[in-house]
């Protein structure tokens, strides 16, 4: 088998590093007397989502975060959810609010995301923060994204004037992060499932974002010479293992940088959720500290 001349993005090694800054800065807040706190609702009984939330409560204890995490029944009414969440935004020792998605079909999930406090959106969703990256504004930033971001800063991948191409447009992943990819300064494009010969826009890119929900639909003859590729997509194989979006053997072949699946943005959106839920306890206490 050809050696693949792609460099791996370690998204494991990098998230370790960013979870080691979040204790220290959860111990510093902790031993001033304001331990941080994130509230986990999980509504139903959806397998993945309750591994998701196993791991982010598992994540939180390992950096010195309480976590609170709120099991709910399937036919919770709205009302009854809407009401438990208010009560969180009330709750002086939570600092960070996340409420696993998807939801029940009989819950807007729009609404529900609507009433977290803006200032306890972890998860970067809520209008007011959408709004606040939209206009370069402080806020909280989706965390995906925001762990893309630290993957090409880590890697000192040059954004400024580069062509950046984002295949998917989410508002969890596609949407911001072409503002994020705009804001430092890249030209970028974005693509969807009605993309006219989307072969011709991957072959531009020199950052190609892969947010698509396709597995391994990018191959290396869509990719330029010594792009960097960021792979977003998650699917389990018949065979039981684990792929991209991308497909890693043809693409790491073309390409300079890829980050592999797994072991790249997944690790990497767990630290950015404890990185938002340490600023917003920052925030938070600071906020208390002045109106005391």
């Amino acid at each position: 088998m050809t050696q693949p001349i792609a460099r791996r993005i370690d998204g494991i090694r990098l998230a370790q590093a960013i979870r080691a800054e979040v204790a220290q800065r959860a111990a510093t807040l902790t031993a001033s007397g304001h331990q941080p706190g994130l509230a986990v609702l999980l509504v139903g009984n959806v397998a993945a989502s309750a591994v998701y939330v196993r791991n982010k409560v598992k994540a939180c204890e390992e950096a010195g975060i309480r976590s609170i995490l709120e099991r709910l029944p399937e036919d919770i009414t709205q009302a009854d959810l809407l009401q438990r969440v208010e009560a969180l935004n009330q709750a002086p020792d939570v600092h960070g609010i996340l409420v696993q998605l998807p939801l029940p079909p009989h819950i807007d999930a729009h609404t529900v995301i609507e009433s977290i406090a803006a200032a306890k959106d972890v998860d970067g969703f809520h209008v007011a923060n959408a709004g606040a990256l939209m206009t370069g504004r402080p806020g909280l930033r989706p965390c995906t994204p925001s762990g893309v971001m630290a993957m090409l800063e880590h890697e000192t991948i040059p954004l400024r004037g580069a062509e950046a191409v984002v295949i998917g447009a989410s508002n969890i992943v596609g949407k911001p992060m072409a503002l994020l990819l705009q804001a430092a300064g890249a030209t970028v494009t974005i693509c969807n499932s009605k993309t006219r010969d989307l072969s011709a826009q991957t072959r531009r890119a020199d950052v190609l974002v892969v947010a698509a929900g396709k597995p391994k639909m990018i191959h290396g003859d869509m990719v330029k010479p010594g792009a960097v590729v960021i792979d977003v997509g998650i699917h389990r194989q018949t065979d039981g293992t684990l792929c991209g979006d991308v497909d890693y053997e043809s693409v790491s072949r073309v390409a300079s940088a890829i980050s592999p699946v797994p072991g790249g943005v997944g690790p990497m959106t767990i630290a950015m959720l404890l990185m938002n839920t340490i600023e917003a306890s920052e925030q938070q206490i600071k906020h208390e500290n002045r109106h005391a």
